[in-house]
């Protein structure tokens, strides 16, 4: 199973009201460290230095300071399509917090389009 694969069953196996998740990701061939490093550029990852894990990726669900669900499948798929092999391993999963927003002297459509998108 890929990269991008292996991403995607973590993501399914998740609650619907999970906020962000964060997971390490090491990858087989060290020797295109450089070239892997200019895909992962794209979701901004922690490098980890003298450790067995390469990287520490934040993913956000639908808010945060972090990299989207779309951006991190795309660029492990851009990898998996360019011969990298791996293994991540998922090491925190925050679920049940909403994003809080003061919306006063809003219009009530703006109220109601927000609430969709954020499915309140």
């Amino acid at each position: 199973m890929g990269l991008a694969d292996t991403f995607q069953s973590v993501i399914d196996s998740l609650p619907d009201d999970w906020t962000d998740l964060a997971f390490d990701l090491r990858i087989n061939e060290e020797d295109r460290y450089i070239e892997a490093a200019t895909y992962m550029v794209q979701v901004n990852p922690q490098p980890y230095s003298k450790a067995d894990w390469h990287w520490q990726v934040l993913v956000a669900h639908r808010f945060g300071h972090a990299a989207s669900v779309p951006a991190v499948h795309g660029t492990l798929k851009l990898m998996d399509d360019a011969g990298f092999t791996g293994e991540m391993q998922v090491t925190q999963v925050r679920e049940g917090r909403i994003e809080t927003t003061y919306l006063p002297r809003r219009a009530e459509s703006f109220r109601r389009e927000f609430h969709k998108l954020r499915n309140y």
